[in-house]
């Protein structure tokens, strides 16, 4: 009965706080108005060199690791794969930072 009742307050502090979440950004919205099409297109640069940059270091340093050992491809789909997760985690991380 305890747990319910803690489940079911935890719940409320939830919706209270994703109600003055998208109070604070609409009240925002309004003082400074959306953002310019360069801001986007900037955002979205920023992006892309976020995501393609690891992968890029991943085939220079995978190429690399497999000639000098004498390797077909297999360091380089490692370094590939290691570098979408790392570009990922990097999008993510300044998605979750721009503010709305």
């Amino acid at each position: 009965m305890v747990d319910q009742k803690q489940d079911d307050d935890d719940k409320i502090r939830k919706v209270q706080q994703a109600i003055e979440l998208r109070r604070a950004r609409k009240r925002r919205w309004r003082e400074k108005g959306e953002r310019s099409i360069g801001q986007n297109l900037a955002l979205m640069g920023s992006l892309g060199w976020l995501m393609v940059a690891p992968i890029l270091t991943g085939v220079l340093v995978g190429r690399w690791l497999d000639k000098t050992f004498g390797q077909d491809i297999m360091w380089t789909a490692a370094f590939i794969f290691l570098g979408v997760i790392i570009g990922g985690v990097l999008v993510w991380s300044r998605i979750k930072d721009e503010p709305e």
